[in-house]
């Protein structure tokens, strides 16, 4: 009960639902090089389509969505465990971003021309980099890969795609509803295994790209492996150990929802998950007070109970324990328990939000703890607050509750982070805008709005229909 997905044996892969501990799918591991090599035989017609035939088929893709959104929304439900509200809310993500993928190629990736009688025409346009892989995370099994998927397709790329081998389940689902749309063979392909597989697709001379979601850990690593081959294109979207910062507001109940639904949406496992509430001292008793409140009001449970919960499990036992033991490090090394967080099930991955003072600690790790677990640290002056706020290696998501005009835009200006928001969340961007992050976040390839600039690359043209020059300088007379 309650296992992640494993290698059953060398060739198969076995996924479970965290919420009940059943097997939900099992498959074989795919063949690198055979995928690879199909990809690159499709590329050439795929790049050479008009890219109106493209957008036509991205367009049909989301009708076929739109067909089996249920079905969809109940396979990442089960498979990932979270709520059958949220499930459904990624469906809607993946539908949305078809229109805002080509709305955003249109202005990303424009072409020009500059008509000159005597020079020809000077023209800028984009190209598609080639064979891209595509590695997804679990905690958004169909919306983070198609945030990558469709604005490389449309751009002219082809894809092997490799879901997380805990949610390969709706990775399959997702490549199905794809091709169902009517594209060519070997346009899009599904690639299931492991890390080995993963590593393999990384370093294959025949990928031209790595668009890569997940930690930071990994995200590294990859950096690492391709670092002497500028030709490939990598865009990395990792992790964060995001500030959410409480000051001056006499709305402290919807400062506490804020803080809720920074921290504990989706489990706490999104990238851009408050991990620190940071709050001005004089305000802590009331903000902690009815930010534990409604803590320990929330309802956790499978994703089809009744009434619905906030908060389903994380993603398997593994990172349940890991999680409750990170809690149990920073008590033993002055961490104040707030609110513990604690397995309800022994042998399912469900977790009660944990909420920590670590104020007193003389050094807070510096790691995404990838779950319901947010630290408190109390300071006295806004400066503090933002060197508190900044003193991280990531940079994704953060977030000032409370405070004046004049503090948001110290607040601002000061943050190192690729999302700064003011009495709002600090996760849920809107994929109408970049998304992403610096340091130990992200390469400066921001996705969402711009994953158009990384699916494609300028080509500047002077351009003339007859050849025409001349030479004067340096040549003797006839």
């Amino acid at each position: 009960m309650g296992r992640s997905p494993i290698l059953a044996s060398r060739q198969e892969l076995v996924s479970f639902e965290p919420a009940t501990g059943t097997e939900l799918w099992r498959g074989e591991h795919g063949d690198v090089d055979a995928l690879v090599a199909r990809a690159r035989k499709a590329w050439p017609k795929w790049a050479a389509l008009p890219h109106a035939n493209r957008i036509e088929l991205a367009r049909r893709f989301a009708n076929e969505v739109r067909k089996d959104e249920d079905e969809l929304a109940d396979l990442i439900a089960r498979e990932t465990g979270k709520p059958l509200w949220e499930a459904k809310t990624e469906v809607q993500a993946v539908i949305a971003k078809v229109e805002i993928s080509i709305t955003a190629y249109a202005e990303r990736t424009g072409q020009r021309r500059l008509d000159s009688a005597l020079q020809g025409v000077a023209a800028l346009r984009h190209k598609p980099h080639g064979v891209m892989t595509v590695l997804g995370p679990y905690n958004f099994p169909a919306h983070l890969p198609n945030g990558h998927i469709v604005p490389a397709l449309i751009a002219g790329n082809v894809i092997i795609f490799k879901p997380s081998e805990k949610t390969p389940a709706v990775g399959e689902k997702l490549v199905q509803l794809l091709n169902r749309c009517g594209l060519p063979e070997g346009v899009v392909q599904l690639l299931i295994g492991g890390p080995e597989e993963g590593k393999a697709m990384v370093a294959h001379d025949d990928v031209d790209g790595v668009l890569f979601t997940g930690s930071a850990q990994v995200g590294i690593a990859i950096n690492r492996k391709l670092a002497t081959e500028p030709g490939k294109i990598v865009a990395l979207e990792m992790g964060g150990n995001n500030p959410i910062v409480v000051w001056d507001t006499p709305k402290v109940k919807d400062a506490a929802a804020l803080i809720m639904q920074s921290a504990f949406t989706t489990a706490g496992q999104r990238c851009t998950a408050a991990r620190r509430l940071i709050v001005k001292s004089s305000m802590y008793d009331e903000v902690i007070a009815e930010t534990k409140k409604l803590a320990d009001r929330m309802i956790i449970g499978g994703p089809f109970e009744e009434p619905a919960p906030f908060m389903g499990p994380v993603i398997d036992n593994a990172t349940a324990d890991q999680l409750t033991e990170s809690f149990v490090y920073l008590l033993s090394h002055g961490g104040k328990a707030i609110k513990h967080m604690r397995r309800i099930e022994d042998d399912l991955p469900f977790l009660t939000p944990g909420l920590i003072d670590t104020t007193a600690m003389a050094e807070r790790p510096d790691v995404e703890l990838f779950g319901p677990l947010l630290q408190v640290i109390r300071v006295d002056e806004f400066d503090e607050a933002i060197a508190e706020a900044n003193d991280t290696r990531f940079g994704l998501s953060a977030s000032l509750v409370g405070g004046t005009p004049q503090q948001y835009n110290r607040f601002w200006a000061n943050i190192r982070a690729g999302i700064v928001n003011w009495n709002r969340p600090t996760n849920g961007a809107s994929s109408a805008a970049p998304f992403g992050g610096i340091g130990l976040s992200g390469n400066h390839r921001p996705a969402a709005y711009y994953a158009a600039d990384y699916c494609a690359y300028p080509v500047t043209s002077t351009e003339m229909q007859q050849p025409r020059a001349s030479v004067g300088v340096g040549f003797t007379e006839k």
